[in-house]
């Protein structure tokens, strides 16, 4: 009997512990404790919890209760915060919490006053499921600073800093599993590091202890120091978002707010929703999609908002989305849908990110409209409309504009580019002629590649929007769909001007302001441990600035003496005015990199022909010493793009001592080369400079690119023909400074479309039985 009534005595004074906690959690008054009346409003609750919470963290107050004290301050806030937890307990005295939840609650008050905690009754089950919910989430060095933090700057993420034995941690995971699992449905990134296998990452995140939250976007570290409760997670998440992302819209500001579309050069996207506050989702879409569109949010059940429903349409009880591009009385795009789920919102988005004709601003948005051709089934041609600003060319824009929505083609995009602000792109489209000056053009263009090599087709006449020119830009763009090759010119363009860095700028100053202000308050209320990267940066740069004054001081003056001489000076200058005449080629040569071209000579006629590797080729240029300087430069000009292949190498030919070897594998091209016989007058004065050879030194063949004659838009010779007698006389008896050069210059025209080819494998090949030796 005595165990037995010493078991009931147990029971009893639990049941007596019970009670006490229970009758203890019935007196409690969130209002009391936050020091706020019941009238308060929102921010005068919020503003008394962040007071409080900084005066009572464990962290700063080392008082014993200090713990306590904060715990029921973040119960309090959860409750008041809480717009119907904060009713029912003005109407019942609680704040509707299940009895199951605080009899759990009261229990775990309970054993808390003992040794234990409530994370030891649940180690060792708790431990094995939170390592496998956990396991998705990982985060390694490399993959963080690689993926993770470029990936922050379009969602933003929430990173929990765990180990193993952290009874704390163990403790939390019920609430940071929800949380999870909620926000990454919305479109947060998640994150786990444990600080025992990853020391290297959690010391560069700065987190000195576990657990600890921190949130990450843009690239930059915010630690979590509030509750881990559901409110507190998520409200944290949405304070790391920017707050002019959404803008709040009704009957007087959406005129205003969509007519922004030609200003911002973007789209515009409504909201329409029961919801007084605007989704987190919400938020998170416009941040992620915030380079491309603009977002504003109407509040349906907003006095003030019916006026803007009515003209759309709108159905109050179901969220609708609309997308609004150059006409605002009617949107572009609509979806509608009672759950909008983030899948449905990116497919409908991504589809929407450009206007019909959008306007070049920046390099970025070129190549994102007019990509570069990867195959023939890929092909994106691009519809320029070249015109100017103001009144005197709305009506040429308007009729581009009309001519761009009635487009159906997903080969084809509109876009438009004013020539004031881009002047060298439309001088390298237009080549300054004058019938153009003044006026709007249309140009076809086609990138081919990266560096800004085009093909291009610019119409006839000035573009003026009537109904004859739109017949024409329709003949040419059907004739496009069979014939690529009626892109016959081709330029290279320089990089377009970033219009739009002012509001960068403007941007970057409101970052730098909100950044300090989160300096500022980190540094009194936070882990100062936080701040030792910044201040030992600060200290560092007014070291540095302290001792560049000390040495400027003290040092001797010697500029005179390390000033260049005058004699160097103008010898500088004379080699600039005599390479002036290249300046004009060369600003077009792509900067980085160069073009390796050896001479093909007995010594590496073997290594670099003859034994050649099986799937390489050598491309040799013919060139004579009166040419030797022009055709060079013109060659790597054209050739550049291509030196990224590994199997194509790159040489010339002197024509003075190789005249005998060349004309031997002509004789293999009879039909596209015929070789003057030796009663010829002209006979070893025929002219082969220009010529470029494709070799390959295993198969034995050969293709061939005959140079461009002046005016023959073939871009080659035909059979039998003779290059122009005049260029060869300038090409043998001036040099590459004289008028000349232009013409020799022309014969490599268009190499780069016969290298296209040769990568193809479509030019015709020439067979040979064995090389001959070159001497």
């Amino acid at each position: 009997m005595a165990p037995r009534r010493r078991s009931l005595g147990w029971v009893a004074a639990l049941g007596l512990l019970l009670a006490l906690q229970a009758s203890a959690a019935g007196d409690f008054d969130p209002y009391r404790v936050l020091g706020v009346g019941r009238s308060s409003s929102q921010a005068e609750i919020k503003k008394a919890y962040k007071r409080l919470a900084r005066e009572w963290h464990p962290d700063k107050n080392k008082d014993p209760g200090a713990e306590d004290k904060f715990i029921q301050i973040s119960k309090a806030y959860e409750i008041l915060s809480n717009e119907e937890k904060r009713a029912n307990f003005d109407r019942y005295g609680d704040a509707g919490e299940s009895q199951g939840y605080s009899q759990h609650r009261q229990f775990h008050h309970f054993h808390e006053g003992f040794y234990f905690d409530e994370s030891f009754f649940h180690f060792p089950f708790n431990s094995e499921r939170r390592d496998t919910s956990d396991e998705k989430y990982l985060l390694h060095f490399s993959h963080y600073i690689n993926e993770i933090v470029p990936d922050s700057f379009k969602k933003p993420y929430l990173i929990k800093i765990t180990s193993d034995w952290c009874f704390s941690c163990i403790h939390i995971e019920p609430v940071w599993k929800e949380v999870a699992q909620e926000l990454e449905v919305l479109g947060v990134g998640i994150g786990v590091v444990h600080a025992g296998y990853e020391r290297r990452l959690a010391h560069h995140l700065g987190a000195h202890s576990t657990p600890s939250i921190l949130g990450l976007i843009n690239g930059k570290i915010t630690f979590f120091h509030n509750a881990v409760v559901r409110e507190n997670l998520r409200q944290f998440v949405e304070n790391l978002l920017p707050g002019n992302l959404v803008e709040k819209i009704t009957d007087k500001n959406y005129v205003h707010f969509l007519s922004n579309w030609k200003k911002e050069n973007k789209p515009h996207v409504l909201l329409f929703d029961h919801m007084p506050l605007v989704p987190l989702l919400y938020k998170l879409t416009a941040f992620a999609y915030r380079d491309y569109l603009s977002f504003g949010y109407v509040y349906v059940g907003l006095r003030g908002t019916e006026e803007l429903s009515s003209q759309y349409n709108i159905n109050v009880y179901t969220p609708t989305m609309m997308v609004f591009k150059e006409q605002i009385d009617k949107p572009a795009d609509v979806v509608q849908a009672r759950d909008m789920k983030k899948q449905l919102i990116d497919d409908f988005l991504s589809q929407n990110k450009f206007l019909m004709a959008a306007r070049l601003t920046n390099q970025k948005l070129f190549q994102e409209l007019c990509p570069v051709k990867k195959s023939h089934r890929q092909r994106k041609h691009c519809v320029v409309l070249l015109t100017g600003e103001g009144d005197k060319f709305a009506e040429t824009y308007e009729a581009f504009l009309t001519f761009a929505v009635a487009n159906t083609k997903d080969t084809l995009r509109f876009v438009h580019i004013y020539n004031e602000r881009q002047p060298e792109f439309a001088d390298a489209l237009l080549r300054d002629e004058e019938k153009y000056r003044g006026k709007s053009a249309v140009v076809i263009l086609e990138r081919r590649n990266n560096a800004g090599k085009v093909a291009y087709k610019t119409l006839e006449e000035a573009w003026q929007g009537n109904r004859e020119d739109n017949f024409i830009l329709l003949d040419l763009l059907d004739q496009l769909r069979t014939d690529p090759g009626l892109l016959s010119s081709d330029t290279v363009l320089t990089d377009l001007n970033d219009e739009l860095a002012p509001m960068f700028l403007i941007r970057w100053f409101y970052s730098m302001l909100d950044y300090i202000s989160d300096c500022w308050d980190s540094l009194f209320h936070n882990n100062w441990r936080e701040m030792m990267p910044l201040l030992s940066l600060l200290f560092s740069a007014l070291f540095i600035l302290f001792g560049t004054v000390i040495v400027q001081a003290f040092s001797d003056s010697s500029d005179a003496r390390d000033s260049p001489p005058p004699e160097k000076e103008e010898t500088a200058a004379k080699t600039e005015k005599n390479d002036a005449s290249f300046s004009k080629e060369s600003n077009r040569i792509p900067k980085k990199g160069f073009v390796e071209v050896t001479e093909l000579t007995d010594i590496n006629y073997n290594s670099n022909l003859v034994r050649l590797r099986p799937g390489h080729m050598n491309v040799v240029l013919i060139l004579s010493n009166a040419t030797k300087t022009t055709l060079l430069q013109k060659f790597a000009l054209e050739v550049y793009t291509f030196t990224g292949s590994s199997s194509l190498h790159f040489s010339f030919l002197s024509l003075d001592k190789h005249r005998e070897w060349l004309e031997y594998l002509l004789e293999f091209a009879q039909d596209a080369a015929p070789i003057p016989n030796q009663y010829d007058k002209h006979f070893l004065e025929r002219d082969y400079t220009g010529y470029v050879l494709a070799l390959n030194g295993h198969k034995k063949y050969f293709c061939l690119f005959k140079p461009h004659r002046a005016g023959d838009e073939g871009g080659t010779l035909g059979a039998g023909e003779d290059y122009d007698s005049s260029l060869h006389t300038e090409g043998r008896g001036k040099s590459s400074c004289s008028p000349g050069s232009r013409s020799i210059k022309n014969k490599l025209h268009k190499l780069s479309f016969w290298m296209e080819r040769l990568l193809e494998g479509s030019l015709q090949r020439f067979y040979i039985p064995s090389w001959p030796a070159l001497d």
